[in-house]
């Protein structure tokens, strides 16, 4: 079979959230096949594979296969306390003896920031690039992700808006984004660790020359404004970007694949009941270069 990608809502966002079919991500795909998934990453900026039952070692080599990965770095579990290796994200509500979390567990009260408009790793120097995200266990109803196509939004802008935005710089911090739930609790290394970064506010997809909001949670601050305008200026633009019409809702089924572009999306997880196991393994793409050396 050759891949085959048709958009999720042909109507509605023909050109947001694409389906694939034809792929088997259970073997190592061809030169052909990566080329595939790169050009349709490129035009829907988020895809679905559904029924790929593949476990850990088989993610990495799909994920490897189409560039180099960051380290898993960006949570706050104790080497000795994780389930998965340092090259997989445990987006999960379970413990290293897959039993699930307290409702007051620190990793769990961590991880409800994955519920905020977000960017994966936004807050490292050199961010994510693709995110390739497998579901191994869902809870029977809730746990929805929601994909927000920035490219749309950008465009969507007014033009004196667009002139104001492009060459701005925010800082992005995990330590902002988990302080706006009132989760506080960070060690004096965590704080070291997450310390804000430069990230542009628009950015230029490098192949398409597409130009996005680079947004998320983390963002916390702009250079040069005061904190308070700048905070109710990113509060606007987030609530402009995730109007229904540039909004994919994926609902989850056991063994699906989604993987999105980073630099023109934004994602978040929705509410599931927090007694039921939810078991998703998350490998990130880094960009490889921070948004700052990719001018718009």
């Amino acid at each position: 079979m050759t891949i085959a990608i048709k958009p999720i809502d042909p109507v509605g966002r023909a050109f947001f959230a694409g389906e694939v079919s034809g792929v088997d991500l259970t073997r190592p795909l061809s030169e052909a096949e990566v080329a595939a998934v790169h050009d349709g990453m490129d035009q829907f900026g988020v895809l679905v594979f559904h029924d790929q039952d593949i476990d850990d070692a088989q993610q990495l080599v799909f994920s490897r296969a189409l560039g180099p990965l960051e380290t898993a770095t960006g949570d706050i579990a104790a080497l000795h306390e994780r389930r998965v290796s340092m090259d997989l994200n445990d987006i999960s509500n379970l413990d290293r003896n897959n039993k699930v979390v307290a409702r007051d567990d620190r990793r769990r009260l961590f991880g409800l920031g994955n519920q905020l408009w977000h960017s994966d790793s936004s807050f490292k120097d050199v961010p994510a690039k693709y995110s390739i995200l497998s579901a191994r266990t869902i809870p029977p109803t809730g746990g929805n992700t929601e994909f927000a196509d920035m490219r749309a939004a950008y465009d969507a802008l007014d033009e004196a808006t667009k002139r104001e935005v492009h060459d701005l710089v925010c800082s992005h911090s995990q330590i902002f984004s988990r302080g706006i739930l009132g989760f506080t609790d960070f060690t004096d290394e965590e704080r070291v660790k997450w310390a804000p970064v430069r990230q542009r506010l628009v950015r230029r997809h490098p192949r398409t020359g597409r130009l996005s909001l680079y947004l998320s949670s983390h963002a916390g601050a702009i250079e040069g404004w005061p904190v308070p305008e700048a905070r109710a200026f990113l509060r606007d633009l987030n609530e402009h970007a995730t109007q229904r019409q540039f909004v994919y809702t994926h609902v989850w089924r056991p063994h699906d694949l989604v993987m999105w572009d980073n630099r023109v999306t934004m994602h978040r997880a929705r509410r599931y009941d927090h007694t039921e196991a939810r078991d998703l393994r998350r490998t990130t793409l880094t960009n490889e270069v921070s948004s700052l050396e990719q001018a718009p």
